[in-house]
């Protein structure tokens, strides 16, 4: 394991770091754990800061019910989170800039970010963000990856004592009560998981919603996930993970679905769980690290995106496992290993991955 720690180190500084000789992470003692340094928070942090606030290109996903409700910029629509191409990526990337500056205060890019973060969410802005979620036609508007990323969003800012983070989060509860509310309408109908590697994998957002349910105490929310999650997923075996990836995954259909079964399972039910639903082939399977051909192309660059959701998986499935489980090794060394083959191609140059890779990469380090 030690030897892998110099060549992330490269890796990251080459294509991150033009200007510093400090490393962007490093790994604990016992290479368990990824650990981001000040200079990595501050060359991450900069991506979101590009475009937060930039209109456009914008890919809006919007259905319009008049000649007048179509001709709305994206800022007009959602007056919050109008930047960086889509809805979700500039959710998420609000909450990116909100956990590295809660981990590192003393960032250089503090003042832009509290600027940025103040004029963007505002009592105003996030009414006309909640308004638009009442329209019938729009009840399911980014549900539920969005909705997922907006609830993290809001449980970084509950574990913050921080006066700008008490006047966002009290901002933005409305919002997150627009979207809790139509959650709770949604489980009960939703009969069938929905299990592709992009944004409307189930698995995925239940994990964020419950982990938000959970900070924020909501025991009614927390346990109708929890019955859908055992629902959906207890009796799942055999999964075909050999059939991963697909060519625009950003996310692993089985890695996410243990990810949210060992927050649903006790120790001993995710382990027996877990035996059942991967193989010792699919597992070792989903080790090899995806083939990213071109970072140019919006949909192919999801490959990176897959990489450091894979190892965010990954690290958390492995501290459930027991320390003489040989996959509990095998989990963390792919984990440095997916880890590492993303971030230097983070910034690419290419805006279609620079937009919403970086908040991927800092959830993958800070877990």
């Amino acid at each position: 394991m030690k030897r892998l720690i110099p060549v992330l180190w490269v890796l990251a500084s080459y294509s991150l770091q033009a200007q510093s000789e400090k490393p962007l992470f490093y790994l604990n003692a016992d290479s368990s754990r990824f650990i981001l340094t000040g200079a990595g928070a501050a060359h991450l942090a900069a991506l979101p800061l590009r475009c937060i606030q930039q209109e456009y290109p914008n890919k809006i996903n919007h259905v319009a019910i008049s000649d007048s409700d179509q001709l709305q910029t994206p800022k007009q629509l959602h007056p919050a989170f109008y930047g960086c191409f889509d809805w979700h990526s500039t959710v998420h990337g609000h909450w990116m800039l909100v956990a590295l500056l809660n981990q590192f205060p003393e960032l250089p890019e503090a003042a832009l970010i509290r600027k940025t973060v103040n004029e963007n969410i505002t009592p105003e802005h996030i009414a006309k963000e909640a308004a638009y979620f009442n329209v019938p036609l729009s009840k399911s508007f980014e549900r539920t990856y969005g909705w997922a990323w907006l609830l993290q969003l809001q449980k970084e800012l509950l574990q913050w004592q921080d006066a700008d983070a008490v006047k966002w989060r009290t901002t933005l509860q409305p919002l997150c009560d627009t979207v809790v509310h139509l959650w709770m309408q949604f489980l009960p109908k939703q009969t069938y998981a929905n299990r592709t590697g992009v944004h409307p994998n189930t698995a995925f957002g239940m994990t964020l919603a419950l982990d938000y349910a959970r900070a924020t105490h909501n025991l009614a929310f927390e346990n109708a996930l929890i019955q859908s999650a055992k629902q959906l997923f207890l009796n799942d075996a055999n999964a075909p993970a050999i059939w991963e990836p697909d060519g625009t995954d950003f996310l692993s259909p089985s890695l996410e679905e243990a990810d949210l079964m060992r927050r649903v399972l006790n120790k001993p039910q995710f382990l027996q769980w877990f035996n059942r639903f991967f193989s010792k082939n699919a597992l070792q399977h989903l080790t090899i690290l995806p083939v990213v051909s071109d970072r140019t192309d919006l949909t192919i660059v999801h490959l990176d995106g897959l990489s450091l959701s894979r190892s965010w998986c990954m690290q958390g499935i492995a501290k459930e496992l027991p320390a003489v489980d040989p996959r509990k090794k095998m989990l963390q060394r792919a984990a440095i290993a997916h880890l590492n083959a993303s971030l230097p191609h983070i910034t690419s140059g290419s805006y279609g991955g620079e937009h919403w890779l970086a908040s991927f990469a800092v959830y993958a380090l800070l877990q």
